[in-house]
């Protein structure tokens, strides 16, 4: 293209990329304090610029868009140039702000406002309840406008939600009221947890939950994580280097699910949920060994020992007689000790064909307690809701097979 016909933006785009291919070989290193000082401010307030420039004809780019077959520019841009389509959307969104901001895109312009609090003013403009007037809009765009001389984009956005506070106190009560119980129903609305086990010993999670409630897991953790409770030994790695922020809040997270009280977790057919770990006698006393949990999953027997001393996992050594198991008639309600004896024996309800885990059902005498049936592993077995019905329905006859397992039958 002629350089008399080229477009100013190009040129500019063409400029800079020249002024900075001059400074390439420069060795920052060498400079000085004060020279260093000038650069970093100058260079994020040309940054500012460009984002500005950059949003600006982005948001100008739909006819681009109609050219390439879409109904705006972003995909073709990431693609030209290898940014994901989320920047390249959150670029669109800025400059389309920026039409209905000119103040901001003027500041932005100048390099006086940051990108990211050039988004901060406007996203909270723009979320002012539908019943405030353009002078009362005017006025929280100008005062956070005046913010932004002191205060980062996430200081913007904190003030943003109040900034009704300052400019139309009579509606900012009862709009802040309103945009907190959008939020927090929003936040109620998207709560999730999902984890995974990759097969090689980890667990990988992710979670959303409401703010507070990761503000009290946070408290927790850093708690937890306070280099105060450890020795110096525990803040390093196994190769002496100290451990950063992100492995020490995750130790943390490990010791507060290890030691959680397990008498204060919920109970899921009447046994608190925690992890049965079974091993042999020769296990538990031995260096090497592996041991089976009731997940079907395995862990070394050293591990199992030591988290039976402090976690939410029960022990059952086979042959030995840590715990008593068979109570007779000393009681009409099966132990705990004895619901997770019928758990392992039983897998799950036993009546035949039915697959519900050992979690979902519940305990049943045979011969029924109140006809002199002790509550005894003999007498018991695991039975679901439903089947649990039918036992002690007498519409319906039980038949106990060789296998243990039973069968229902209607009466005729």
């Amino acid at each position: 293209m002629d350089q008399d016909l080229q477009h100013p933006v190009v040129g500019c785009a063409g400029d800079l990329r020249s002024s900075l291919k001059s400074v390439v070989s420069v060795e920052p290193v060498f400079m000085s304090v004060a020279d260093k000082r000038a650069a970093l401010v100058e260079l994020a307030a040309a940054r500012s610029q460009l984002d500005g420039l950059l949003a600006r004809v982005l948001a100008a780019s739909d006819d681009l868009g109609a050219v390439e077959g879409s109904r705006d520019a972003t995909a073709w841009l990431a693609r030209e140039t290898r940014v994901t389509r989320r920047e390249s959307r959150r670029d669109l969104a800025l400059g389309r702000a920026l039409e209905a901001h000119p103040e901001v895109g003027r500041q932005l312009a100048d390099g006086t406002l940051r990108s990211e609090q050039a988004r901060a003013i406007v996203d909270a403009v723009d979320a002012l309840p539908s019943r405030v007037d353009d002078a009362v809009r005017a006025e929280a765009e100008s005062r956070l406008l005046a913010y932004a001389r002191e205060h980062d984009a996430k200081g913007l956005r904190q003030i943003g939600k109040r900034i009704l506070d300052v400019v139309a106190p009579e509606v900012g009560e009862s709009a802040e009221a309103d945009a907190l119980e959008a939020e927090e129903r929003r936040a109620e609305e998207s709560v999730s947890f999902s984890m995974s086990d990759d097969g090689e010993g980890r667990c990988h999670g992710r979670f959303t939950v409401p703010s507070h409630v990761g503000a009290i897991l946070r408290r927790i953790l850093l708690a937890l994580a306070n280099p105060a409770r450890h020795t110096e030994a525990d803040l390093r790695d196994e190769a002496g280097v100290w451990k950063p922020s992100r492995r020490r809040m995750g130790e943390a997270f490990v010791e507060y699910v290890e030691r959680y009280p397990t008498d204060a977790s919920p109970q899921t057919a009447g046994v608190n949920a925690t992890v049965v770990v079974t091993m042999t006698l020769e296990q538990l006393l031995g260096e090497h060994a592996a041991v089976l949990l009731d997940d079907g999953s395995r862990m070394s027997a050293a591990q199992a020992r030591r988290l039976s001393c402090e976690a939410g996992i029960i022990p059952v050594v086979l042959g030995g007689d840590g715990q008593l198991l068979d109570l007779g008639r000393s009681r009409r309600l099966f132990s705990k000790a004895q619901r997770i004896a019928l758990g392992l024996r039983d897998g799950g309800c036993t009546t035949r064909g039915c697959e519900t885990t050992a979690a979902g059902c519940q305990a049943h005498h045979d011969d029924p307690w109140s006809n002199g049936g002790a509550t005894d592993l003999v007498n018991g077995r695991l039975l679901c809701p439903r089947h649990h019905r039918l036992a002690h329905d007498p519409r319906y006859a039980k038949t106990i097979h060789a296998d243990n397992q039973v069968t229902f039958v209607m009466r005729t």
